[in-house]
């Protein structure tokens, strides 16, 4: 879905975010800008919980400004993730 793509209500929004996807469901339109509680209270979380701290702390980790990972490296993410 396109950032312009007009949303209707009971639309389904997947969003990947630092690492972690997000559904939202839209609940309610709102036709001027406002603040995030008042975004918020027209959304209604889907998302799966986060995943234990446990899982986290095992999860590879590159080091900051070690550079784009090779085709290997992204490879072996995936599979650690349980992306196909």
């Amino acid at each position: 879905m396109k950032p312009a793509h007009q949303l209707r209500r009971g639309d389904e929004v997947r969003i990947r975010e630092g690492g972690r996807e997000r559904i939202v469901e839209v609940e309610r339109i709102v036709n001027k800008r406002v603040g995030p509680p008042i975004a918020a209270q027209c959304l209604i979380d889907k998302s799966p919980p986060p995943p234990p701290p446990e899982v986290l702390a095992a999860l590879p980790r590159r080091d900051r400004g070690a550079g784009r990972p090779t085709k290997r490296d992204r490879r072996e993410i995936d599979r650690l993730l349980g992306r196909p």
